[in-house]
C-alpha cells in the first residue's frame, strides 16, 4: 500500500497503486546495515551477515511493495571523483562501520577482505535474480539513482528509493518519487514511504530546495562543514524562501538574507559564509553530469535491455555452500512473478 499526505494525515491512494512500481535500492547503504548488525557465519567461520541480510531485506521489500522492476545501484570503484576534486576532504575521517559481535574478534585485514568478499558473493546471488545491477567507476550510487529516476522507461512508474540517506530528499520534487527508510517499520510512519508533500510538511522545505538547505546545514558524515549554528530548525524558522516550489539559487538566498528588515544572526552568518554555501551546494546536488557520457550509456543500456532471469537452483546451491540452506525465500520467488519477462 502506498500513501500520500492529505491534511497532515497519511492516506492510501488507489491512483498511486495504479502505476507500475520500480524499486531503486541504494545497495551499499542496505548492505552495510545488514553487515554491521547480523552475526551470521559461513561454514569457514567467517561472517556473511551482509550477504544474507541483504537478500532477506530484498525479500521483505519485494513482498511489501510488489515491484514490477528492481534496480540495485552500487558505488563505483573509487567513489565520487568529481566531488573529491571540489572538496579534498570529502568523506575523509569517517568512523569505521560498527561491527557486530562476531567481527570484533577478527584482525582488521581479515575484516576488510571479508567485507569485500561478501559484496562479491552478493553480486553473484543477484546475478541469478531478475534484477538490474548498476555500477559506474568513479561515480557514487547517489548520482546513478538520480539518473535512473529520470530515465524515460520509468516516466510513468512510481519510483521507490530505498535508503536512509537524506540526500535523496531532493529528488522528491517528482510526484512519482517516494523514499523508503529501511529503519521505518510502521507504514503509518512518515519515513516508511515519504513523498514531496510529506517532506514539505515535516521540514518546511520544498524538495526542489532541499539540497540548498543541506548546503547550509552541512553533513558531518561526509565531512562537509555547514554554516555555524544554522541547522535545519533555524532554516525552517527563518529561511522561508526555501518553502517555495521554484528552485532557489544561492544568489536568491543571499538577496533574501540582505533584504530582511530585522536581520537575524542566521542571516548574517549565511552572508559571512556565502562561499562555503556555494561550494557545499555544488557537492550536495545529485548531478547526472557527474556520470560520464559512456557511464550514462552503460546505465541506459542495462535498463533498456533488461532480460528476465531467475535461477532458483543455482541460488539454492549457493545458499547450501554458504551454510544458509535453511533460508526460506518463497516470498521472494512469489514477488518476482510480478516482474514480467
Amino acid at each position: 500500500m502506498l500513501y500520500y499526505m492529505n491534511g497532515g494525515q497519511m492516506r492510501p491512494t488507489t491512483e498511486v497503486e495504479d502505476l507500475k512500481r520500480v524499486l531503486i535500492i541504494d545497495a551499499l547503504n542496505m548492505f552495510l546495515r545488514a553487515y554491521t548488525i547480523i552475526p551470521s557465519m559461513n561454514p569457514q567461520g567467517l561472517p556473511n551477515g551482509g550477504t544474507v541480510g541483504f537478500i532477506k531485506s530484498l525479500q521483505k521489500l519485494c513482498r511489501n511493495f510488489r515491484p514490477h522492476e528492481v534496480v540495485i545501484c552500487w558505488d563505483g570503484h573509487g567513489g565520487s571523483e568529481k566531488r573529491r576534486q571540489m572538496n579534498k576532504g570529502y568523506k575523509q575521517g569517517r568512523r569505521p562501520v560498527r561491527f557486530n559481535r562476531r567481527m570484533i574478534e577478527l584482525p582488521d585485514d581479515v575484516v576488510k577482505k571479508n567485507r569485500a568478499d561478501q559484496q562479491l558473493r552478493l553480486h553473484e546471488y543477484l546475478n541469478n535474480m531478475p534484477v538490474i545491477q548498476l555500477m559506474v567507476d568513479f561515480v557514487e550510487a547517489d548520482d546513478v539513482i538520480a539518473h535512473v529516476v529520470k530515465h524515460d522507461k520509468y516516466k510513468n512508474y512510481n519510483k521507490i528509493i530505498v535508503s536512509s540517506d537524506k540526500d535523496f530528499y531532493q529528488l522528491l520534487g517528482d510526484s512519482n518519487v517516494f523514499i523508503h527508510r529501511p529503519s521505518a517499520k510502521d507504514p503509518k510512519d512518515p519515513e516508511y514511504l515519504m513523498n514531496g508533500n510529506m517532506l514539505l510538511h515535516k521540514t518546511g522545505i520544498h524538495p526542489n530546495n532541499y539540497a540548498l538547505a543541506r548546503a547550509i546545514d552541512g553533513d558531518k558524515s561526509d565531512n562537509i562543514e555547514g554554516v555555524p549554528r544554522v541547522g535545519m530548525k533555524t532554516i525552517r524558522a527563518n529561511i522561508e524562501i526555501l518553502e517555495r516550489e521554484e528552485p532557489v539559487s544561492c544568489d536568491d538566498l543571499f538577496v533574501f538574507c540582505r533584504m530582511q528588515i530585522k536581520q537575524k544572526s542566521c542571516h548574517k552568518k549565511l552572508l559571512e559564509h556565502a562561499q562555503r554555501v556555494r561550494d557545499n551546494y555544488k557537492i550536495m546536488q545529485l548531478y547526472e553530469s557527474n556520470i560520464s557520457f559512456n557511464g550514462r550509456r552503460l546505465i541506459n543500456y542495462n535498463i533498456d535491455n533488461f532480460e528476465y532471469g531467475l535461477d532458483k537452483l543455482e541460488i539454492q546451491k549457493m545458499l547450501i555452500t554458504d551454510g544458509l540452506g535453511h533460508t526460506n525465500l518463497s516470498d521472494l520467488w512469489a514477488a518476482f512473478k510480478q516482474i514480467k519477462p
